[in-house]
């Protein structure tokens, strides 16, 4: 019997590279990376030999913007699961960058879904990615946010995230494609990108203290209340999402348990610091024009139905995000201060 098969989008962002981590580990599968000719390889560079050795695990190049090179793909893998997890993620970058947003994502997941529903001879299950985004801002009286809270999403990504999960869902109503679709809410760990508050935060610590920058941090909004939780519980919330039982059609939340404002989660950071001098200020550029709030969710449904619940506690996954930038940094590392 040939051995299943998974290909996962986006494989070189963080939660790609952790989700390969923990299928390599966990499962017998194959597994299909897909990622740009021009993508940077850092978060999978400890997969690479593996790689090359077709140790399980191959690359394929493909573009969400490009429809041939997704037939490509999907003919290549021919996968038995999909993680679809490639996006422009960066909800800053889409004030200034909204219709690349808004095709990446948007007609991006359409392309895909389209290349899986043309190729002849599988039907695998899909996992969409959405955002928790999509909610937006919510108000009080609405919090912890449960799948049926309305959509108010307040960037160009949010209403990217709110099109790819729509069209997620359309595809199983109409095609009877295997696809769910996830809500996932804020989520970090080693490999972040340092354009997201948490990692920039813990990298400009980690410079400082190497004494590569003044001992100033430099801040975006402080007061917006969020709920963490670890990356390497999040890939592995998706594992089970396509083994346990899964449901066509079907939206979840899935987040942590732990909330507090940015404020507070900076406030530990520093805590972890060997340096007790570091000032905050106020950078007007990290500010957003609108900005998300009170991202605090209800994941009993994807409890109930997995049984998945966060393992990784907040002080770990923040102590294990500073040592990732303090191991980059020692190692001669250089990074711009954004």
């Amino acid at each position: 019997m040939a051995k299943l098969r998974a290909l996962i989008t986006g494989i070189s962002g963080m939660v790609g590279s952790h989700l390969a981590d923990f299928l390599l580990a966990e499962t017998d599968w194959d597994i299909v990376g897909m990622c740009r000719w021009r993508s940077p390889l850092d978060n999978v560079s400890h997969l690479l030999p593996r790689v090359n050795q077709k140790d399980r695990l191959s690359f394929v190049y493909g573009d969400l913007r490009d429809y041939i090179s997704l037939q490509n793909v999907v003919d290549a893998a021919k996968p038995d699961f999909v993680f679809h997890l490639a996006a422009q993620s960066y909800p800053q970058t889409s004030f200034t960058a909204p219709l690349d947003t808004l095709d990446t994502n948007i007609q991006g997941t359409e392309r895909l879904l389209e290349a899986l529903r043309r190729c002849p001879g599988i039907d695998p299950v899909i996992h969409v990615c959405a955002s928790s985004e999509v909610y937006g801002r919510v108000p009080k009286e609405k919090v912890p946010i449960n799948e049926e809270c309305t959509f108010h999403p307040a960037s160009p990504y949010a209403i990217s995230k709110v099109g790819t999960d729509l069209i997620g869902r359309y595809h199983a109503e109409a095609y009877g494609q295997k696809v769910m679709t996830t809500r996932m809410f804020t989520h970090t760990g080693p490999r972040r990108g340092d354009v997201f508050a948490e990692s920039t935060f813990a990298k400009q610590i980690a410079m400082i203290e190497a004494g590569q920058i003044p001992a100033v941090i430099k801040v975006g909004n402080l007061d917006s209340l969020r709920t963490w939780s670890d990356v390497r519980d999040a890939v592995r919330a998706y594992y089970m999402l396509v083994t346990v039982n899964p449901v066509p059609g079907q939206y979840y939340n899935i987040g942590g348990n732990w909330s507090c404002t940015i404020s507070e989660m900076l406030k530990h950071l520093l805590s972890l610091s060997t340096r007790n001098d570091i000032r905050i200020e106020t950078d007007p550029e990290r500010l957003r024009p609108i900005d998300a709030d009170l991202q605090v969710p209800d994941t009993s449904k994807f409890h109930q139905h997995t049984g998945w619940k966060p393992l990784i506690p907040f002080e770990q996954t923040m102590r294990d995000l500073l040592d990732y930038w303090r191991n980059r940094i020692n190692n001669g590392e250089k990074f711009l201060t954004r």
